[in-house]
């Protein structure tokens, strides 16, 4: 199915269902992607067949194609709702990540106050003393966690070296609040294997975990766009909403992006 990548080091501005106009930061080139999971539903296709020969974009590249891009922008009269970290990959992955936000939150205090910077994140480098550090200056610190299950996680997120969940957890509630926990449900198959994580084989362990992370809040959605892997379905809104309302039980604010 059809995929696309973004273009670097910044795309933009689109309607995000969940952040609002939102204006692209991307750490990898515009050639490819960069990633240390392969997950199925992943807009960006897979990694094998995104393979590129470019190096990340550093701190100084991004930090001179934002300033840009925002001083069009108010010569257009129309600021960004939010400046997010996102892109062709994982983000945190880069070696000018710390830098590049704090260079973006210098440039967003400057130029479009009102903005927010978010990060969208795997997590997976969320432990490292450098990448918590610049996270915590985020307003919108987004890291994924699409079930505590391991061999759903192989199944559907394939992280690209070693991966554990337990320690995925810890870092997560190292934050003390400051992350927004990210989910996907979703239902269908991919390859025989059944990838619907909607019941509560998942869904319990999953609001587990929440428990002790203790996220300032939560956001679930469902797939929207095409897949690079055939026999992924959405999950029905009902569902999504029961999911929902479980979070919320436990106190913890929930989105819900259909």
């Amino acid at each position: 199915m059809s995929t696309f990548l973004n273009a670097s080091p910044v795309f933009g501005p689109v309607r995000s269902r969940r952040l609002g106009v939102s204006l692209g930061v991307n750490m990898m080139p515009a050639s490819g992607k960069i990633c240390t999971f392969d997950c199925l539903y992943c807009e960006n296709g897979f990694n094998a067949d995104r393979v590129c020969g470019e190096p990340h974009n550093s701190a100084e590249t991004v930090a001179a194609a934002l300033g840009e891009k925002l001083r069009e922008m108010t010569l257009e009269g129309e600021l960004p709702d939010v400046i997010t970290f996102a892109g062709n990959g994982e983000p945190t992955a880069a070696p000018g990540f710390p830098e590049a936000i704090r260079r973006a939150v210098a440039l967003r205090d400057e130029l479009a106050p009102k903005a927010k910077i978010a990060v969208l994140s795997n997590g997976t480098f969320a432990d490292r003393p450098e990448v918590r550090e610049a996270l915590m200056l985020v307003d919108d610190n987004i890291l994924k966690l699409d079930t505590v299950d391991a061999d759903y996680i192989e199944l559907l997120d394939r992280p690209c070296g070693p991966y554990d969940v337990e320690k995925q957890v810890e870092a997560f509630a190292a934050f003390e609040g400051h992350v927004i926990v990210q989910t996907i449900f979703l239902r269908g198959s991919y390859e025989g294997r059944d990838v619907d994580n909607t019941g509560d084989k998942y869904v319990g362990p999953w609001l587990d975990a929440l428990r002790r992370i203790r996220p300032g809040a939560v956001t679930i959605y469902t797939v929207a766009r095409e897949t690079p892997a055939a026999g992924l379905e959405k999950a029905p809104a009902e569902v999504l909403d029961g999911i929902a309302g479980r979070v919320r039980a436990l106190g913890i604010p929930c989105q819900v992006s259909y």
